[in-house]
């Protein structure tokens, strides 16, 4: 309902914009960032409306535990990620980050993150091996890779081979040796 109420607000360009665009009658906007002209605008309207939020996005795993974030809160986090990436992993716009996550909260975390700061995401499967997370590393230049648990030995494996890895982002509870903890800088 919110979406459809408010439409017209979020939308930095509108349906007629595009076609302009598309027969050159109009100029590409110089610059467009997801997070910040759509999730912040969608978090301020919330904001300012009286009632309960809705989310912006809700999780649920295998167990029945479930995480649910309004546009406010996935907005405040998402920046907190971008610090994380900017500050103890020192990236910077156009920087390559491969990220091999399952598709829990803090993929999408890092993925707006990347968004905000203009830093390359490059997806990827959990069931990438070694070789694979190798040539992803080499072939993408990748300043940092986020991974979980159980792929550490085999990226650990290989980051010998990749000078251009710099940093490793863990998401566990748990810490690994020259890894830093997403979690815990979050």
């Amino acid at each position: 309902r919110l979406f459809h109420e408010h439409h017209r607000a979020f939308a930095t360009l509108n349906f007629s914009d595009y076609e302009a665009i598309n027969r050159c009658e109009k100029e590409v906007p110089e610059y467009f960032n997801f997070a910040s002209d759509v999730l912040d605008k969608w978090s301020q309207i919330e904001k300012e409306r009286t009632g309960p939020s809705n989310p912006a996005l809700w999780w649920i795993n295998g167990k029945g535990s479930e995480v649910k974030w309004n546009f406010e809160e996935l907005g405040f986090l998402s920046r907190k990620a971008a610090n994380v990436l900017s500050g103890p992993c020192d990236l910077q716009r156009g920087d390559r980050i491969v990220v091999i996550l399952p598709r829990i909260p803090e993929w999408w975390l890092l993925n707006v993150a990347c968004m905000r700061t203009g830093i390359i995401f490059i997806p990827g499967t959990t069931q990438l091996t070694a070789k694979d997370i190798c040539y992803r590393l080499l072939t993408s230049k990748a300043k940092c890779i986020v991974t979980t648990d159980t792929l550490v030995p085999a990226v650990d494996s290989v980051a010998s081979k990749c000078p251009s890895l710099k940093t490793k982002l863990i998401v566990s509870e748990s810490s690994k040796t020259k890894w830093l903890n997403f979690s815990d800088l979050l």
